[in-house]
């Protein structure tokens, strides 16, 4: 038996590496985040927003980012309208914190305290609700794509009959010898004479709906018997592994006790039936 390689293993300093940029990537948002959270809350309080609601409005810009950016990982299998719409989202969204901040620093730069005008304050006022109205329409987006991948995820598969249909058993056609008369009995011949105007019954073809929830039903007994019979009429004899292929070719399951229980039962048939040929 061939040996296959061994996958080529991990270099612990790659490992380290990879770690410790891991590492620095939250160490430099966590110091980048607090930088601009200081930036956006003094325009907040410059904007004329009152008492503890300063702390949150940083939150509104920034934390928006991070959502959005968040949203185009869970989109990224999306339509391309949706995903370029949450796009330019993240990109309003990235702009203001960037304008705040350059706002903020040359607010400071000219004066000791950070005044807004007019214009700049009525934009700080507006972005709140803007906002609002862009995180449920996200939320509205994103909703949508889920939905739509569950539904396709439970859409059932069509199977053709075609693949579950058993195959249909070779007859051979017993010819009688010449002469009219009665052959005798060969002691090699294992298979016994069919019997005159008796009819087996040909097992029926399996359908595709036989599988419910999943599961194969077991072999109704009127199916088992008359596979087993026309088996044996072929063959002479019922083996249990032939019966058993036989069965599950047509859909059905059949424990290995009652295969060996009906194709003996078949079995002793057919020697009975051999006999009183034999001694008639």
């Amino acid at each position: 038996m061939p040996v296959l390689p061994s996958p080529a293993p991990i270099a612990p300093a790659a490992t380290h590496g990879s770690r410790s940029i891991r590492v620095g990537i939250v160490l430099l948002a966590a110091v980048a985040f607090a930088l601009s959270y200081d930036a956006l809350r003094q325009m907040a309080v410059a904007g004329h927003v009152r008492g503890l609601l300063t702390y949150l409005f940083p939150l509104v810009i920034d934390g928006f980012i991070a959502i959005g950016i968040v949203a185009l990982l869970i989109l990224r299998t999306a339509p391309v309208r949706s995903r370029l719409y949450v796009w330019t989202l993240v990109g309003v969204a990235t702009g203001t914190s960037i304008g705040a901040n350059v706002v903020h620093a040359v607010g400071l730069n000219e004066g000791t305290r950070l005044r807004l005008n007019n214009a700049t304050a009525g934009a700080l006022s507006a972005i709140a609700p803007l906002a609002l109205a862009g995180a449920v329409h996200l939320y509205l987006v994103i909703n949508r794509h889920l939905g739509a991948d569950s539904s396709a995820e439970e859409t059932p598969y069509a199977t053709p009959d075609a693949r579950s249909a058993p195959p249909k058993p070779s007859h051979q056609i017993r010819q009688e010898p010449p002469g009219g008369g009665k052959a005798a009995p060969s002691a090699k011949a294992a298979a016994p004479e069919p019997v005159t105007n008796t009819t087996v019954a040909k097992p029926p073809p399996a359908k595709a709906d036989r599988k419910q929830g999943g599961r194969k039903t077991t072999a109704p007994e009127q199916v088992l018997w008359s596979t087993a019979r026309t088996i044996g009429t072929e063959h002479g004899a019922v083996p249990r592994t032939t019966l058993e292929s036989a069965i599950r070719a047509q859909g059905y399951t059949i424990q290995k006790d009652r295969a060996k229980e009906v194709a003996a039962a078949v079995t002793a048939e057919l020697s009975s039936s051999a006999n009183s040929s034999a001694a008639a």
